[in-house]
């Protein structure tokens, strides 16, 4: 089962405002990509062809601590802080070497739609909740 993940990556310029600092957008942007690894790893999509299941994102949050820069090398480091029967709540850290640059969660539903039919909250089916767990030691 699988509970986090370490993503590598490195700053690309057109992620950077007119001062040359990421733009603070880009952030979420990385703990999406760590998200979508951690499930890659686990052998999985966050949007498998022909599914009608669908991971929309009902809260997202940020702290910066520092500033990451063009061609600057980082890490995501995500973990499952949470799941029930309808979401999993993810807990990210982004850092460059020893230098923490940010901290953020984001809690993802699962959701079921069909044609002509309003999306619907649906409960994660077995085969994707078995595939993950709470990382030792995350924040209720």
């Amino acid at each position: 089962m699988f509970s986090e993940y370490r993503h590598k990556r490195r700053v690309q310029f057109y992620e950077t405002d007119a001062a040359g600092i990421v733009h603070f957008s880009w952030y979420f942007r990385y703990m999406e990509e760590a998200e979508h690894a951690l499930w890659r790893e686990a052998g999985l999509s966050v949007a498998q062809p022909g599914s009608d299941l669908h991971w929309p994102r009902v809260a997202a949050s940020c702290d910066f601590h520092g500033a990451l820069f063009f061609e600057q090398e980082f890490e995501v480091w995500i973990r499952i802080s949470a799941i029930t029967q309808k979401t999993i709540r993810y807990t990210s850290e982004l850092v460059r070497g020893e230098t923490k640059i940010a901290t953020g969660t984001h809690t993802v539903a699962c959701v079921r739609t069909r044609p002509n039919e309003p999306m619907r909250s649906a409960t994660i089916p077995p085969e994707i909740a078995g595939r993950f767990q709470v990382a030792p030691g995350a924040d209720p």
